[in-house]
């Protein structure tokens, strides 16, 4: 009889340890399907944000997979309704609200919000769209001044945060950056991701032909570079 009882216990315990290893391969797989989403997102996780948002009064658009400026306004919406910091970026205090488990891995670390995975692509965007015409080494520079932002306290933490700030990038205020980038733009994205900084690390740029702040020429100027001044 006792060595029924153990044969059972034994039973039993691998039982449950299948059970709960199977809860963490599910969990694993939630958490791998809860990227950073932001403006110009899009995809199967859009949908299914969207899909949330809808049901729950705060979308009112097409389940599209397109994250644009509804899904964006609905983000945040539901981020000021939940006590979370209101930048319209699906991110990983999002994606838990949302009701979805996100295990710490998948939240930007390498570098104060910076990931090569999903970053390279939405740099080269901004350079593409602020930099287009400018010589490669100008390209670089704009990326340059995006990942300084990120490293400085003065700027949100994150590479997304940093590029959807409110008016901090024209290109993305009028959309251009939506655009697909060229080859070069995201070779410099990459190059400035590599640590190459031809502003010596500026935290502004501008384009002096162009209408600009009169606040901007109080910055401490490093070099010009092409059409563009770069400043602390």
């Amino acid at each position: 009889m006792r060595k029924v009882g153990v044969k059972r216990f034994i039973v039993i315990a691998l039982m449950v340890v299948a059970v709960f290893s199977g809860v963490l391969i599910y969990s694993r797989t939630i958490s791998a399907q809860t990227p950073n989403l932001y403006w110009g997102s899009s995809g199967a996780e859009v949908s299914k944000v969207q899909t949330k948002l809808k049901n729950w009064g705060y979308y009112t658009g097409a389940v599209d997979g397109i994250f644009g400026a509804g899904t964006a306004n609905a983000v945040k919406k539901f981020q000021a309704k939940n006590g979370l910091a209101v930048d319209g970026i699906v991110g990983p205090a999002t994606w838990q609200a949302l009701g979805y488990t996100v295990s710490r891995s998948d939240e930007y670390q390498p570098s104060r919000g910076i990931s090569a995975r999903d970053d390279v692509y939405l740099l080269a965007r901004v350079v593409n769209g602020e930099a287009a015409n400018e010589l490669y080494l100008g390209k670089v520079a704009v990326a340059a001044v995006v990942l300084n932002r990120v490293e400085s306290d003065q700027f949100p933490n994150s590479m997304a945060g940093v590029i959807y700030q409110p008016y901090a990038f024209e290109s993305i205020s009028n959309g251009i950056a939506n655009a697909q980038p060229s080859q070069d733009s995201v070779k410099a994205a990459q190059d400035a991701m590599n640590g190459w900084d031809p502003t010596q690390g500026a935290l502004f740029f501008w384009n002096p032909a162009k209408q600009v702040s009169s606040w901007i020429w109080s910055r401490p100027i490093i070099t010009t570079i092409g059409a563009h001044v770069f400043a602390k």
